[in-house]
């Protein structure tokens, strides 16, 4: 059984616009509101989180009205056209927000416009891939979005956005906005949808492989086990996303007024070592599971996260970057794994509402973690907080993934039939 590469790349041209999106605002928004309006890390926190509060109620509709959406173009596609092209303008303006209402009322509509169609782009991976190679799926979109990341933090270091008092980001969020804007051009040319989900959907009923789908009770529903399983996955990702985002939404500012580094370089560090790691990782697990894989990516976070809390001003910084090399090997992944565990257990029909439970967990974590990171950092201090809170998270993550029992690959099923569909592929 083999992956189309060259469908998945250009599916995940989309998320290589979210991610570009996620990238300049979790730099760049808290460098503004810090240095050009003057918050406090608790104040600034509150409007971090303003994203993930759109996304607890907004991602499971949107992905829940594009499972029932029908159209020429597909039930994805019109979501990440219409929702693109509103964040960019939105974005793009955001940088000549020169009084604190106007920038808030720009950055919620770029919000807004992204909740629309975050959970349809991320669910079109798994409409168009059979399920036993959604890992190997997953990986490839996930390369996708960290090098439309690692483009964003090149432009950075070009745009000196890190440099000490800068306040105007201008053209460079212009410029993130074009990037944006040429990767969707390249996903409307290429991606045809309709045709490539009932692809899909015909090689699954050819060769049975909807195994958790078939354990549903009558009715459709999850059995009793599947639910637990469910309920545990979806703690387990709220968890390391309360350690993760904490310290991707501050590390602009811990970086540049606590340990005097760079921020972007270290950063591009962390996406070269996920880009190197998505492919294999995908492989691994199809051999040895999701499950297994997840957990080792949570204790190589955990890890990296607990040595970066010792790190001072002046030390090396090579020990800042090798701590975010295996962050970004941890964090890759996890990722890889663990939103196929969630769609592992969801029929054809209600794939972007399961995406959509994906999100709320990652996203419900989201809201509060700037906040109460941040008011603790106001309280204890950014240095004393930074790393131990989100090690602290992540470790409790890898607990409550050990109850998860569904959701895994199913490397051996049928050996003669997996070689005949290699075969046509």
């Amino acid at each position: 059984m083999k992956l189309n590469y060259k469908k998945t790349i250009l599916v995940g041209f989309a998320f290589f616009l979210i991610s570009s999106f996620w990238q300049a605002y979790d730099t760049i928004v808290p460098l503004i509101l810090k240095h050009k309006f003057g918050m406090s890390d608790g104040s600034s926190g509150i409007i971090m989180s303003l994203d993930n509060i759109f996304a607890v109620f907004l991602l499971p509709i949107f992905g829940n009205l594009s499972d029932r959406l029908k159209t020429r173009y597909g039930r994805r596609t019109p979501f990440i056209l219409f929702g693109t092209l509103v964040a960019v303008a939105a974005f793009s303006a955001l940088g000549f927000a020169s009084t604190l209402p106007l920038f808030i009322g720009l950055l919620l509509l770029s919000l807004l416009a992204m909740a629309t169609f975050r959970s349809p782009a991320v669910a079109l991976m798994p409409d168009v891939t059979v399920k036993p190679l959604r890992s190997k799926g997953n990986a490839v979109i996930n390369l996708m979005g960290t090098a439309g990341g690692m483009i964003v933090l090149i432009l950075a270091t070009v745009f000196k956005t890190s440099e000490e008092g800068k306040t105007d980001f201008s053209a460079y969020m212009i410029t993130v906005a074009a990037i944006m804007v040429a990767a969707l051009v390249v996903f409307l040319l290429t991606v045809r949808e309709n045709k490539w989900a009932a692809e899909m959907e015909a090689d699954t009923e050819k060769y049975h492989l909807d195994a958790e789908s078939e354990q549903r009770t009558t009715g459709g529903k999850l059995s009793r086990e599947q639910f637990i399983s469910l309920l545990f996955i979806l703690a387990s990702v709220a968890l390391w996303f309360i350690g993760y985002n904490a310290v991707t939404s501050k590390y602009s500012v811990y970086a540049t007024d606590i340990i005097g580094v760079s921020y972007s370089t270290t950063l591009l560090l962390a996406n070269a070592a996920a880009v190197v790691t998505y492919i294999p990782v995908g492989i691994i697990a199809s051999k040895i599971g999701r499950k297994k894989s997840v957990l080792a990516g949570v204790a190589i976070l955990a890890v990296a996260f607990f040595g970066a809390s010792f790190i001072e001003r002046g030390t090396s910084v090579i020990v800042m970057d090798i701590f975010f090399v295996l962050a970004g090997i941890g964090w890759a992944t996890i990722n890889v794994n663990s939103f196929p565990m969630v769609v592992e257990l969801a029929s054809s029909g209600d794939v972007g509402k399961y995406t959509g439970f994906y999100y709320t967990a990652s996203m419900a974590a989201q809201v509060v973690t700037p906040i109460l990171s941040g008011y603790l950092m106001d309280i204890f201090g950014m240095r004393e907080v930074f790393f131990p809170y989100a090690t602290v998270f992540v470790v409790l993550s890898f607990i409550t993934m050990c109850f998860v029992r569904h959701g895994d690959s199913k490397p051996a099923v049928s050996a003669s039939k997996l070689e005949a569909f290699a075969d046509n592929d």
